[in-house]
């Protein structure tokens, strides 16, 4: 009876078990859609249960629900090696010497081609066998800091960071990368900019849309781009990710204006109200922007405090006061709003909103449009708000408010300082106004431009 069936639950491990297969034996399935043929997969311990997963010789995996198995026929086995075979990576006085930072995710990951699985890599030589591309551009320093899955990010974890990256400023490092899962990569892209104080070198973000077990997958390149971005003169937070389903280019992004757009697309990353500093096409860098921070020799530090008791709060059709009243009660010390349209909540909680700013609770307004701006004068609910000390929060994204309001209360929590610190423009998050092509930008578009 199989006893590797790690990650299986339920009927897929029934299965599994019943006909005596084990994971990383080569099985054939015959479903009521078909025939498939693979390897048969360890899954996530979080997965959903009655599944089997099984690789293909077309290298993609798929997932086969229980119920519609009919037969399966075990017919060999391919054990999995998990230790990369490195490479040393080279070391060149003339380039420039790079710290990338692991935090989770699958950048930096590779694919062993004989059982098809997806193995992490991690050390230089390690990465330079996955990507020996990298020696050519820099020499490669790496370090685990933690490993997670990027829905689980949390504000101690952007502190270790803003440290670590501290550390290796001050060390001699020409740049940073940090490989971080793309679904929170946003968020932490703007704790680190408002975090790092008089930042000197680049610390570049970046991930991978699909894991390195598939065809298209975007890993290596956005790595490649990566290591180009933090040897640049662009001393800010950015997050570089593909600008093309085509892999054609990849795009830099202000850490505190950029928004992942789509669950999916390898191009999911977008510049929101403003356009990307710059493209990486070919290891070249073209920048759209001039207004970006240069390298200097400036002592970078980091300003870490930060504020956990912040509430991000949508606002919906039926909002009900007692949601606002439940973080008035458990002590928050503020509340963003992801408004409707120019910055709107119901009326209907208009009462726990002033209730909020009597007890000295900071409330933010954002929009959940995305694009555009928090506009309170407009319309007299929008001026009754302001009225009550609901400050607007101009063009920030609703994620980039709740982590600067968090960060700002980390540092101050006279109401006045609060006040003019978040309308202040400290990272780049607030911008004087929305340039035309922003909302529907294109590459042709930013490189014939000559006036942005």
């Amino acid at each position: 009876m199989a006893e590797n069936l790690k990650g299986y639950k339920g009927k897929g491990k029934e299965i599994l078990k019943k006909n005596k297969v084990a994971i990383w034996d080569i099985i054939k399935v015959k479903t009521k859609e078909g025939e498939y043929e693979g390897i048969v997969l360890p899954r996530n311990e979080y997965s959903a249960p009655d599944y089997i997963e099984i690789k293909l010789e077309n290298n993609y995996n798929i997932g086969i629900h229980a119920t519609q198995i009919l037969t399966i026929e075990k017919i060999g086995k391919r054990e999995a090696h998990y230790k990369i075979p490195e490479k040393q990576f080279p070391i060149n006085k003339k380039l420039p010497n790079i710290k990338l930072l692991g935090t989770g995710g699958t950048v930096a990951s590779r694919l062993d081609y004989t059982t098809g699985a997806v193995i992490p890599s991690f050390t230089p030589g390690e990465l330079f066998s996955a990507v020996p591309e990298l020696a050519e551009i820099c020499n490669l320093d790496t370090e685990i800091v933690f490993e997670i899955l990027s829905e689980n990010m949390r504000p101690d974890y952007w502190q270790q960071l803003a440290k670590k990256i501290e550390e290796a400023a001050t060390s001699g490092k020409d740049g940073i990368i940090i490989g971080h899962g793309t679904d929170t990569m946003s968020y932490t892209s703007a704790a680190l900019s408002f975090m790092l104080q008089d930042l000197s070198i680049p610390v570049v973000l970046v991930g991978s849309q699909r894991s390195s077990d598939r065809p298209s997958s975007d890993a290596a390149l956005n790595l490649i781009n990566a290591s180009i971005v933090a040897t640049s003169n662009i001393a800010e937070v950015v997050v570089t990710m593909l600008g093309s389903t085509a892999h054609e280019y990849g795009l830099i992004h202000r850490g505190t204006l950029v928004r992942k757009m789509h669950s999916s697309v390898r191009n999911t990353f977008r510049t929101i109200d403003d356009i990307p500093l710059g493209m990486v096409q070919n290891r070249t860098i073209k920048m759209f922007k001039t207004n970006y921070n240069k390298r200097s020799k400036s002592q970078t530090s980091v300003l870490p405090q930060f504020e956990k008791k912040v509430a991000l709060v949508y606002s919906y059709p039926g909002l009900d006061k007692e949601l606002i009243d439940f973080y008035i009660d458990k002590g928050y010390k503020g509340i963003v709003f992801a408004g409707t349209g120019l910055g709107h909540v119901s009326t209907t909680i208009y009462e726990s909103v002033e209730r909020a700013v009597q007890e000295g609770i900071v409330v933010l307004m954002t929009t959940q449009t995305l694009h555009g701006f928090v506009g309170m004068n407009v319309y007299s609910t929008g001026r009754e708000l302001q009225n009550m000390g609901v400050i607007p929060g101009k063009n920030m994204l609703p994620e980039v408010g709740y982590v600067k309001l968090g960060w700002v209360l980390g540092q101050t929590t006279n109401p006045q300082e609060v006040k003019e610190m978040l309308l202040k423009n400290i990272a780049g998050e607030i911008i004087e106004r929305e340039i035309p092509i922003a909302f529907n930008y294109n590459i042709d578009e930013l490189l014939k431009n000559k006036k942005l």
